[in-house]
């Protein structure tokens, strides 16, 4: 038997966490597609198996008003789009929107989930724009399906000054990959991210479960370690 989780790609280092725990109660192995929460809408509206969507809060409140998944959700917790470095690499300096710019302009890559349909991928999109770089930095931008891909590229690669930017979550779960920090005040995003059951769920009774898994209070620990904060 297997669960079917379509999910954003924030979720996928706090599912890996659960995923024997959840075996060992259900039987049930999960069967997990993470990448950008756009392109994970666009595949549940396709058509794909789906038992379980993990999505931000006010995607998942459009697919509960259009039917596709049931109630609100549950609210798993609130995850900050931050800065990466490889482990060993210097810091860069990403206090103030000045010293993120020079950081940026600095590195000879900058890896970032899709631009177009990755929360933190068009987030840092507009932040280029905003800080007026887009054009300067466009042919070092390397754009991955979900965060967690690209920091996993960007810990594979060797030399260079390369930078990185999408969620913690993505970030803590990568090896060879350290957190800086978050965003700059001015430029800070903080997603809050919902798992609902799925309207055609095939086996909805462990789709409850894993949600309560996710989002139990003795959990909190887990999530907080995942980087998720409380909601």
């Amino acid at each position: 038997m297997q669960l079917d989780l379509l999910s954003g790609g924030a979720a996928q280092g706090l599912v890996g966490t659960l995923a024997a725990r959840f075996k060992a109660e259900t039987g049930a192995d999960i069967a997990g597609t993470f990448t950008a929460i756009g392109a994970v809408r666009d595949t549940l509206l396709a058509g794909a198996p789906a038992d379980l969507v993990v999505l931000s809060k006010g995607m998942i409140a459009d697919l509960s008003r259009a039917g596709h998944v049931e109630g609100p959700g549950v609210d798993i917790g609130v995850v900050r789009t931050a800065v990466a470095q490889r482990t060993g690499d210097p810091a860069p300096a990403i206090a103030t929107p000045d010293e993120l710019r020079a950081s940026f302009l600095a590195a000879d890559a900058i890896y970032i989930p899709d631009p177009k349909l990755a929360t933190a991928g068009i987030h840092v999109a507009g932040i280029l724009d905003t800080l007026g770089i887009r054009q300067a930095v466009a042919a070092k931008l390397r754009a991955f399906p979900n965060g967690m891909t690209a920091m996993r590229e960007m810990a594979a690669q060797t030399g260079g000054r390369p930078i990185g930017c999408t969620q913690a979550t993505e970030v803590l779960h990568t090896p060879g990959i350290t957190l800086v920090g978050p965003l700059p005040k001015a430029f800070e995003l903080a997603t809050t991210y919902t798992a609902a059951v799925a309207t055609r769920a095939r086996n909805p009774d462990q789709a409850r479960r894993l949600l309560m898994l996710l989002t139990e209070v003795a959990g909190a620990g887990a999530r907080a370690a995942a980087g998720f904060e409380p909601a």
